[in-house]
């Protein structure tokens, strides 16, 4: 099994859950921009040129929530809770929240603050981007009121959902309104897959 990888990405999730699972892997690094991601040896294999690929065989997968349901079903299945299951709908909810809700205003913010140069820089946009961020977050704080995971235990969810809590904590979204949140946070940093996943 391979995964191509980037350090502070997406990236991060999957290596993260093969962690966790104890499934093993190889690596194949970039840095976020690198050209090799857009160049023809790469965009054979993710012609989005984008991180993370996984490659299991036969099987190849660049949807970071796809590849965690993926590996989930087929080396992990206690890691999703399935429809016989009385939290299932709360797990899918919970699993999809990322990227429906807090990726998108995470993306915008990132684009007018780090990856556009200076002068194409739009303030207001940054800040827009950001108040939206935290109202989802604010939709998550509720729901962990009195939780330790997102559903039930430890799930594929907190990988995903998860990884996009400590990514706009990182990324400045402001935290002192959200002590669920903050304490999920702390939580899954400190799990030693996820710090093995850093550290890759």
């Amino acid at each position: 099994m391979k995964v191509y990888y980037a350090p502070q990405s997406r990236a991060v999730r999957t290596v993260w859950l093969l962690e966790e699972i104890g499934q093993p892997y190889t690596l194949e690094k970039f840095q976020l921009g690198q050209k090799e991601m857009r160049g023809p040896e790469y965009t054979r294999i993710n012609p989005n040129g984008r991180v993370p690929t996984l490659v299991d065989g036969d099987v190849t997968l660049s949807e970071s929530t796809a590849i965690a349901q993926y590996l989930a079903a087929k080396y992990a299945p206690a890691l999703a809770p399935g429809p016989q299951e009385a939290n299932f709908a709360e797990f899918l909810q919970w699993l999809h929240y990322a990227e429906g809700m807090i990726m998108p205003p995470i993306n915008n913010y990132v684009v007018e603050t780090i990856l556009l140069p200076p002068d194409r820089r739009n303030e207001e946009i940054a800040m827009r981007a950001l108040k939206l961020l935290n109202r989802t977050l604010s939709a998550a704080e509720q729901h962990m009121e009195g939780r330790d995971f997102l559903s039930g235990g430890f799930t594929i969810a907190d990988t995903i959902t998860g990884h996009a809590v400590i990514m706009a904590r990182r990324l400045g979204a402001d935290f002192s309104p959200l002590p669920n949140l903050s304490s999920y946070a702390d939580r899954l940093e400190a799990r030693p897959a996820f710090k093995a996943a850093e550290d890759v």
